[in-house]
């Protein structure tokens, strides 16, 4: 089952520098910090912990690593950590979502509000550009990990999926699926012994905006420049280039 490209902005990317690894997971050890912040360290209790180790292990991080993580977030003195999500206007009129996760929300909103201005684009109310988006489930996979291809496809439409796709060149498969059903590809997933190289809940454009190269980049290297703010998560966009 094919034809969803529309989770073509937010795919995996393999060949991360080490530098870029680095501040991935950087941003996996807050996340996994936060989730035991939030709900404590009982894996089988709080899903947001469950799924932020899930993602961990799928991004290779060592063990010891995300053990750390969850003793940091067990401790007293570790600040508290607040999640919000921001909405924007790129130049060209692309629309972005910018999910961050933050011990300070003063300072958050105040750098991802610069890095807008500074870029040519502006920080908006919250529903300006989310409904150009689809709040969907994501499972990405390795295609090494696949042996049957029908079998899979078979099962995870009957718990849910709504698109799967294998990407050859990319070398990995994504499934698609609605939140509600967001738990259900889960345990299928576990039922068929996969584990997901990432799994979450992200945002789909449904309206996308075309640009010429050099419009492209340029968003991109806004998207890029959030990125690299470490309370931010991800961002999400609704361009294609031509």
């Amino acid at each position: 089952m094919a034809g969803h490209s529309k989770w073509a902005n937010i795919k995996h990317r393999k060949g991360a520098n080490d530098a870029k690894k680095a501040k991935y997971f950087g941003k996996l050890i807050r996340e996994i910090t936060a989730a035991v912040k939030q709900s404590g360290n009982d894996i089988s209790a709080n899903a947001r912990l469950r799924l932020a180790i899930q993602n961990a292990k799928g991004a290779n991080m060592p063990k010891e690593n995300i053990d750390r993580a969850i003793n940091k977030g067990s401790t007293a003195d570790t600040a508290d950590f607040t999640t919000i999500v921001y909405e924007g206007i790129a130049p060209h009129g692309a629309a972005l979502i910018v999910e961050c996760t933050t011990d300070n929300l003063n300072r958050t909103v105040a750098n991802v509000r610069a890095t807008f201005s500074k870029q040519g684009g502006s920080l908006e109310k919250h529903g300006a550009v989310s409904f150009l988006f689809d709040r969907k489930g994501v499972f990405t996979l390795n295609a090494e990990d696949i042996k049957d291809e029908e079998m899979l496809t078979l099962a995870l439409i009957e718990a849910g999926a709504e698109s799967i796709e294998h990407e050859p060149e990319e070398g990995y498969y994504h499934i698609i699926s609605s939140v509600e059903n967001f738990g259900n590809i889960q345990k299928e997933l576990e039922n068929l012994q996969l584990e997901p190289v990432s799994a979450s809940l992200q945002y789909i454009p449904s309206t996308p905006v075309e640009l010429d190269e050099e419009a492209f980049e340029k968003v991109m290297k806004l998207i890029e420049i959030l990125e690299d703010n470490d309370d931010v998560q991800k961002v999400y966009h609704n361009i294609v280039s031509k």
